[in-house]
């Protein structure tokens, strides 16, 4: 259930601000989005696996507070990232 490293050097570079951007809010909700993705695939098939369904609750915990941070400072930014992603409605 980790992402291999041609997967997250994708996604970093595609939200990435600057050159060698890797800990910008974008890039981190990207990366915590696609771990999400990839446990609720896992979790569909492995109903029981309450461990993994632990680590999912707190990944997405992670992933509000950094887009509730993301949105206190730049709305544009947020908004952009939600769009683009796909999530909160």
């Amino acid at each position: 259930m980790v992402l291999n490293k041609e997967k997250k050097t994708a996604i970093m570079k595609k939200f990435q601000q600057c050159q060698g951007d890797t800990g910008s809010p974008e890039v981190q909700v990207a990366l915590i989005t696609e771990r999400i993705t990839q446990l609720v695939e896992h979790l569909k098939k492995n109903k029981k696996d309450n461990h993994s369904r632990r680590g999912l609750l707190i990944l997405v915990g992670q992933r509000k507070k950094l887009l509730s941070y993301l949105q206190e400072k730049d709305v544009n930014r947020y908004k952009n990232l939600v769009a683009s992603l796909a999530i909160r409605g």
